[in-house]
């Protein structure tokens, strides 16, 4: 189950709130937690995030 904090560091990574070190640093503080399946599930929710915010 994803917790809050992974549902807030999801969003301000959407959002463009990190930098890219600073995100994969708070990723480091709950990544051990996930399991496979929401690590997964992170990987698709980043991906399509950037295919929707991505220039055309």
């Amino acid at each position: 189950m994803i917790t809050r904090e992974v549902r807030e560091w999801l969003e301000k990574t959407k959002r463009g709130q990190y930098s890219y070190s600073d995100a994969m640093n708070e990723l480091i503080h709950f990544v051990s937690f996930l399991t496979k399946e929401e690590m997964k599930m992170l990987k698709s929710k980043l991906k399509e995030s950037q295919r929707t915010n991505s220039p055309v």
